[in-house]
This record gives C-alpha cells, structure tokens and sequence, in this order.
C-alpha cells in the first residue's frame, strides 16, 4: 500500500516575516518624538538609555511633589455622577460611554507631568513636562544636590532644561529668539550672558554664526548686555538634534558644574584634589618635554662639535701642493 502524500504546505502571506532593511518602517506615533514646540529637560546619559529613563523618573517626581504637589491621576468613574454610575439599561449607551471613557484616560495619559519621547540622538533623554517650569524644577534639583552633596543618579550625567524648542534653521531661530530672551535681556531687564552650543546629528548648522547671530539679538534687546565668559549671570544653552533647536537661559551654570549631577554634588576638596592632579600631569609632561628637547640639542652640539674638529684636522689643500 502506497504512503499517503504530505499536504502541500501553505505559503505565509509576503507581511508575516518581520521587515526587512529594504522595508518601510512602521511611523511613530505622534508627540513620542522631540519636535519644535515641545518644553521639557534634556538629559544625556552613560550609554545606558533605558536606567536613565527611570532615574529621570524617579528624581523629577521626588522634585516636582515637593514643588507643585502629588501629581493628581484623574480616574473618569469617580467623575461621573450618581445617575450616571446606574447600571444603564441600554447596552449601547453603557458601550459609547465606556469607549469615551478610555479615550479620555487614554488623553489624560498623554498628558502626564514627565512624558519621554525620542530625543533623535543616542545617550541623550529628553522629557516632555506639562504644566511646570522646567528651569525652576532643575535649577532647585541641582541647588538642593549642590547643598547636601548627595549623590541621586548613577547613569543620569547632565539635565539641562529646555525652556522653548524651534526648528532648527538660522531664520527660523532667529525669529523665535527675538521673543523667547526678552524675558531675561530686554530692557530694563539685563545681565552678563555667554552661549554655549553643542548640535549632533546635524551637519548645516555652523556654531560661529549660530553664536554670533544670537549675541547679536541679546545685544539689541539692551546694549547693556555684556558677554562674560568667566562666570556670567545667565547661560544660554543651545542643543541642537537633528532639525529641532531646544533653548534655554539657566542660571548658576559654573556653579553647578555645567549642570552635570555627578560632578555638582562632589566637594570643593574633591575638586582641587582633581585640579592638582591635572595640573601635576600637565607638569610633568612639560618637564619631560623640556628635558628631551634639551637632550636632543646636547647631542646636535656634540656633533657640531665632532664635525668641527674633524675639519680642523684635516691639512689644507695649499699645503698639501706645497714643496
């Protein structure tokens, strides 16, 4: 008796294998990445993305209950009102209201207090806030860790609010700066400023210009504006990624160590102890270069020397026709 046949397998539709290189990309969903109109805080980490999440987390909710209060999770039932919470006799009803009801949470949910989105850049965070001033919110975290010197974050290196973000063109920052400083350099309001600037992953911005044009804009908001690169009054950060320009104007920013936690909460002792050490190895590679350089010159004097005698040993030509 002949075996039966196997079946012929059946072909899997062309979608149900995961895409390939040469496939498109499913789309973010919207207001998950950074993009111009978006306040918050720009964190850079240590290569480890994820654990920076959620120490941002876990500091900016310890921080933001202290100064704005427990953030208040809205629950839609406990809202509605005593006819409402009766079992509905119409099915339908009961239906629309419970698909109103999760798209409400689901809203609410979007608009929670610290909401992270694709920052564009590896190692780099950026939290979207809602209803906060994120200046106010890093300045007082670094104030508070600056003071006790207790150390909060292992991954998190700097956190660097970001008061207003716009596209990331030349025309278009200068249009938006021209109103985003005034709160802090129009007249009468003035202060001593620097710029500080980092862009990545973007190649048509130049610095120098980027620099040049905003100092230009500070200074016609009042001529009293004066660049002190030493320890100004007010920092203006500029952070560049991909095509969004995030803004901010911070203060403290030497004190606080470029805003950088790990190196704000370390002592003063620590500090000088780090200086002297640099400046030791800065030291000793100058004397190691001195003492080479005057080695190499003994021996070029040796042999000026040796080739000058061994002229001076020899007879003349004169001499040597002479009779």
């Amino acid at each position: 008796m002949a075996a039966a046949e196997p079946a012929p397998r059946k072909r899997r539709p062309k979608g149900h294998f995961a895409a390939g290189p040469g496939r498109a990309k499913r789309p973010r969903a919207a207001g998950r990445q950074l993009e111009a109109g978006m306040r918050g805080i720009l964190i850079t980490c240590n290569m480890n993305e994820r654990k920076c999440v959620g120490e941002a987390y876990s500091l900016l909710g310890e921080y933001g209950d202290l100064l704005y209060g427990p953030e208040q999770f809205s629950d839609h039932e406990e809202r509605l009102s005593g006819s409402d919470r009766e079992e509905d006799e119409d099915d339908v009803e009961a239906a629309l209201k419970k698909e109103v009801g999760q798209i409400r949470a689901s809203t609410e949910q979007k608009l929670r207090r610290f909401q992270s989105v694709e920052s564009g850049a590896n190692n780099v965070v950026f939290i979207r806030t809602q209803g906060i001033e994120p200046e106010n919110l890093v300045h007082h975290i670094l104030k508070d860790m600056h003071t006790t010197k207790k150390k909060k974050t292992r991954v998190i290196l700097r956190m660097l609010p970001i008061s207003g973000t716009c596209k990331a063109f030349i025309e278009d920052m200068k249009k938006y700066t021209e109103t985003f400083f005034e709160p802090w350099f129009k007249a009468p309001n003035k202060g001593t400023f620097q710029i500080v600037y980092k862009a990545r992953n973007n190649s048509h911005m130049s610095r120098e210009e980027v620099i040049k044009e905003l100092a230009g804009i500070v200074g016609s908001l009042n001529p009293e504006n004066k660049v002190d690169l030493n320890n100004p009054q007010y920092t203006v950060v500029v952070e560049i990624i991909k095509t969004v320009c995030c803004l901010s104007v911070v203060r403290d920013y030497v004190l606080f160590r470029k805003y950088n936690l790990q190196e704000v909460v370390k002592s003063n002792k620590d500090v000088q102890q780090n200086l002297s050490s640099l400046t030791e190895e800065q030291n000793s590679e100058v004397v190691k270069t001195e003492t080479e350089e005057e080695e190499k010159r003994s021996e070029e004097v040796k042999e000026e020397n040796k080739n000058q005698s061994e002229i001076e040993s020899e007879p003349k030509g004169h001499d040597a026709l002479t009779v």
